[in-house]
């Protein structure tokens, strides 16, 4: 476990600590750690940011960026990210969280925009099955808050809750999974297999469980995409960056750490921090791995999810009053195919850009013409099951063993705050220092939080 004295800088010279990974865990905790220690982060990539990945489509001269990873966030939500975001002067705006749905190529299109776009589809009004996706729509949302605060089991999945309540497929298939989806990049089973208490946790936190549209949360965009929080984030420790530089294996003994790259080259550290996906830490640790690090780290699975930016607004509802920022296009078979689902991003409407439409799209479900996309990307998404959630309790156990520590977006519901949140909590461990705001931590995404004690003398 974590013995705060040992973090204790020795002042007659800097502990070297290794950062591995530049996703917002890694960068959150190199950021704080530059003051206090010597730092050295590696990246495998050839650039730092991880899912805060943003494409210049305009010029050189006149930058137009838009994300394909990390896009949006609110201030009730993310108050780490909303605080560093001030901290270091990354401005940001408004932007739109409207949901719509399009399946089997506009047989159903409705989006939650407006109520035009609730009624793109005018037939809709007169569909038993819309009408049923209706009803249920209300019902979940005024009923399920009140099954959440009374059910305590952990055990139960959305699906069986579904199925115990009763609602209809319409629900289910043509609202619920395909919104759920949208959120965490999955599959239709997989949706269905999220813990029912998680679940409702993440939707009544984010707000998304209120029937006023009015009511609901606030979502915000960083101005000039998230590169350009990046880079303000990085500025003070850049020279400390490695990229294109990733690790193979980690060796650790009592008196440090021994980092080996896919070069051959070995670098020494006091401490490693690592700020990689749970799997990719795993296969770094190899053999050297103790049997807890391998029995939590290994319940976390990921999915995989290509991401591809373009101009292709077949990818889009057929139904232009459909359109929504976040837009689900769907088979009826989604619930039995077992592929990714099918999501596409109007970035027009998220990040407010002038111009031709721009789309992101997750998991394509039609090809798109190689001379309509703008760029091609895969990234891994967390899943979260009831074997990633009680292991999320273990992971404290881990922080400090071995000098060794653990970060990332797994931590939590696998967002942007989760991953800021163990990142900064990892480097006041080792530094013994407090991020620069105050922070509720009543209001932590995330089980594990470093001892007091040491902060608490440090402020």
């Amino acid at each position: 476990m974590y013995d705060a004295s040992r973090a204790t800088p020795d002042i007659s010279r800097r502990p070297r600590i290794a950062i591995v990974g530049t996703g917002i865990s890694g960068l959150s905790a190199a950021w704080h750690l530059h003051p206090h220690n010597d730092i050295t982060v590696f990246e495998k990539e050839d650039r730092p940011g991880g899912h805060s990945h943003s494409v210049n489509i305009g010029s050189a001269e006149a930058p137009l960026w838009v994300d394909m990873g990390f896009i949006v966030f609110n201030t009730p939500c993310y108050p780490n990210l909303t605080a560093l975001l001030d901290y270091i002067g990354a401005p940001h705006q408004s932007s739109d969280m409207s949901f719509g749905v399009s399946i089997d190529k506009g047989r159903l299109e409705y989006a939650s925009v407006s109520l035009a776009g609730l009624l793109a589809q005018w037939g809709n009004v007169a569909r038993p099955r819309f009408l049923r996706l209706m009803w249920d729509l209300v019902r979940f949302y005024k009923t399920a808050p009140l099954d959440y605060k009374a059910r305590q089991d952990e055990t139960l999945t959305l699906g069986a809750y579904l199925i115990s309540r009763r609602y209809s497929r319409a629900f289910i298939e043509d609202h619920l999974v395909p919104q759920a989806a949208a959120i965490w990049s999955t599959s239709a089973a997989e949706v269905m297999d999220y813990p029912f208490r998680a679940f409702m946790n993440f939707f009544e936190n984010h707000g998304l469980l209120k029937l006023n549209l009015a009511e609901r949360i606030q979502w915000r965009t960083v101005t000039g995409g998230s590169q350009a929080y990046v880079k303000r984030l990085i500025e003070p420790f850049r020279h400390r960056i490695r990229t294109s530089c990733a690790i193979l294996r980690a060796e650790r003994q009592a008196e440090g750490v021994t980092l080996t790259d896919t070069q051959g080259e070995r670098h020494h550290f006091d401490e490693v921090v690592f700020a990689t996906h749970a799997h990719d830490t795993l296969r770094i640790l190899g053999d050297n791995a103790t049997p807890q690090e391998r029995e939590v780290l290994s319940a976390f699975r990921y999915t995989d999810n290509e991401v591809v930016m373009h101009i292709d607004a077949s990818l889009m509802p057929r139904r232009r009053h459909a359109w929504a920022s976040w837009n689900y296009i769907g088979r009826k078979d989604e619930m039995t195919a077992g592929r990714m689902l099918c999501v596409t991003y109007w970035m027009n409407l998220l990040q407010n850009l002038p111009g031709q439409d721009v789309f992101v799209t997750l998991n394509p479900v039609t090809p798109i013409a190689e001379n309509k996309v703008i760029k091609r990307m895969m990234f891994d998404h967390p899943l979260f099951d009831q074997a990633a959630i009680a292991a999320q309790t273990q992971l404290g156990a881990l922080q400090g063993v071995n000098r060794t520590w653990f970060c990332g977006a797994y931590f939590g519901a696998g967002f942007h705050e989760d991953g800021l949140q163990s990142g900064l909590a990892v480097a006041e461990a080792i530094s013994g220092v407090s991020r620069p705001w105050a922070f509720d931590w009543s209001r932590s995404r995330i089980f594990w939080q470093p001892s007091r004690t040491l902060l608490e003398a440090a402020e």
